[in-house]
């Protein structure tokens, strides 16, 4: 099976009103797809991590509320404005740091102000339209971040990953993952290096899933071991993704993701952040701006086990990101180009 070719992380069934999602908590063990046909299981599988990373949350979000548009039963394109902004708003509050939840529900929102006066018919065909183009340019920025990160890297390189940032949390081909799959065509047999990422385990459950079925040589690793490996001087590179960009460069990613950076550049080992444009936020100053969320504490002492780990009512402190330190990331790579210190005038020459 090819995950590239065959695998579609979020898909719109028009004719039954619903959004199909591939269930991310089930992997590797079984192959589940989830049919949401109201507001509250799609929020429920954006919080619940059924469906997951930056960009496949925003398309799942921009699919998801054109599907409250047109179940609405509005006759006027004012009363369809006011259905749509409260789905939009619900859909917002499912997760806070991951920018392109919002990134994709204001472009929503500027597609249906845009159609004032217009017939509700012409507004839901619309929304329609700027939901698929969401997913289809997702697909074009992910392809053009894998060539620009590949343009970076040699044939035969140990790369190392943190989290999932493959083609299942996006349309297609992901972005850290992204140069992995176009090298792997391509003949350039990277060696990967796969952090577990607890608790959520993306790393294992996800990513060493993807790369295995697509014949990448890779190795899971536990997150406490990028240390050792960097310094057997096995890893060339590190790759992740991204859920915001600050205006300065601090990057939010999966927690422990601060820490690799931290160890890559006492290694001297480069430090690359795969980001879309979209998940960019000019205005975020910094990363002491953005919200990281907290998650249950169930997922660090039960979840992911048969008997509890950890003592019945012991307190855990849960963040489900950590903010990267510009002064630690080598280059931040988009499907524009590479931005390279100062972040602060590259990001700004970027987003022009």
């Amino acid at each position: 099976m090819s995950v590239v070719d065959d695998v579609v992380s979020v898909r719109l069934d028009d004719e039954k009103n619903a959004l199909i999602i591939l269930d991310q908590t089930l992997l590797p063990g079984e192959t589940k797809y989830l049919t949401l046909t109201t507001q509250q299981q799609i929020w429920d599988a954006i919080y619940r991590l059924q469906v997951r990373g930056a960009p496949a949350i925003g398309i799942a979000a921009a699919y998801g509320v054109y599907l409250a548009a047109k179940q609405s039963s509005a006759t006027e394109w004012a009363a369809l404005h006011a259905d749509f902004t409260e789905a939009r708003k619900f859909l917002a509050s499912a997760r806070p740091t991951a920018v392109n939840l919002f990134w994709a529900l204001d472009r929503m929102q500027r597609c249906l102000d845009a159609c004032e006066g217009q017939p509700v018919s012409r507004c839901k065909a619309a929304l329609l339209a700027e939901a698929h183009a969401i997913r289809e340019e997702d697909e074009q920025v992910c392809k053009a971040i894998g060539e620009n990160a590949l343009a970076l890297l040699r044939p035969g390189m140990g790369l190392l990953t943190h989290c999932n940032a493959g083609t299942i949390a996006t349309a297609k081909y992901g972005t850290a993952l992204a140069p992995i799959y176009l090298g792997q065509d391509r003949g350039y047999g990277f060696r990967v290096f796969a952090d577990e990422t607890r608790p959520l385990l993306q790393g294992a459950r996800l990513t060493a899933w993807e790369l295995q079925q697509a014949g990448v040589d890779v190795t899971l690793l536990c997150d406490d071991m990028c240390s050792i490996v960097m310094k057997n001087g096995w890893v060339d590179a590190c790759l992740v993704g991204c859920d915001r960009v600050a205006a300065n460069g601090d990057t939010a990613n999966k927690i422990g993701t601060s820490t690799l950076s931290i160890v890559a550049s006492r290694y001297g080992v480069p430090f690359y952040v795969c980001a879309p444009t979209s998940t960019i936020d000019m205005n975020c100053t910094s990363g002491k701006d953005i919200q990281i969320e907290l998650r249950q504490d169930s997922e660090i002492s039960t979840l992911w086990y048969k008997t509890p780990q950890a003592p019945a009512g012991i307190k855990a402190y849960n963040p489900a990101f950590d903010v990267t330190d510009n002064e630690f990331i080598t280059a931040i790579i988009t499907e524009k180009g590479v931005v390279y210190p100062p972040f602060e005038q590259g990001l700004a020459e970027i987003m022009k």
